[in-house]
């Protein structure tokens, strides 16, 4: 594929896929290990080395594969149920390394949700890939609470 004048497009891949696609594809792989409660898959989307981060809304940081499995397995044996519904996703590739920001809605059930019903909540994530000879593999996750639904007006007041 070329960009008209000729020169091959730098982010367009294999038939026309771009690797933002690619990387947008490896964050669905994330969610998708998450809402299935799924160890194997989950491990398969993170990167081992160097040391990956995840933060999740309220809690502390959790430095390292082995750790971060760990908490995984906990999360995953707590949340009988969880869905995310995903908005506001942008995306940038910079070379080996990307982004992808977006608005986690969230429908869940468990600690918290209200007895024989689900719980909702917002959540800001930033998740940070690399790229290996595997794949776009995920290296840091943050999510932080969103508290309010106001934008710039409410903040402004």
């Amino acid at each position: 594929m070329t960009d008209g004048s000729g020169s091959p497009r730098p982010s367009e891949g294999a038939r026309g896929t771009t690797v933002e696609d690619v990387v947008l594809n490896a964050n669905t792989s994330f969610y998708n290990a998450f809402e299935a409660g799924d160890l194997d898959l989950m491990a398969a989307v993170w990167l081992p080395e160097p040391d990956p981060v995840c933060i999740h809304p309220g809690n502390a940081a959790i430095y390292g594969y082995s750790e971060m499995m760990r908490a995984w397995a906990m999360i995953f044996a707590n949340t009988p149920y969880i869905q995310f519904f995903l908005t506001d996703v942008q995306v940038r590739v910079d070379e080996d390394v990307a982004y992808v920001t977006c608005t986690e809605n969230v429908l869940s059930s468990g600690d918290g949700a209200p007895e024989e019903g689900f719980a909702g909540g917002k959540a800001l994530a930033t998740n940070v890939f690399r790229k290996t000879s595997t794949g776009w593999r995920l290296w840091i996750h943050h999510a932080s609470p969103v508290l309010s639904s106001g934008g710039q007006q409410e903040e402004a007041e």
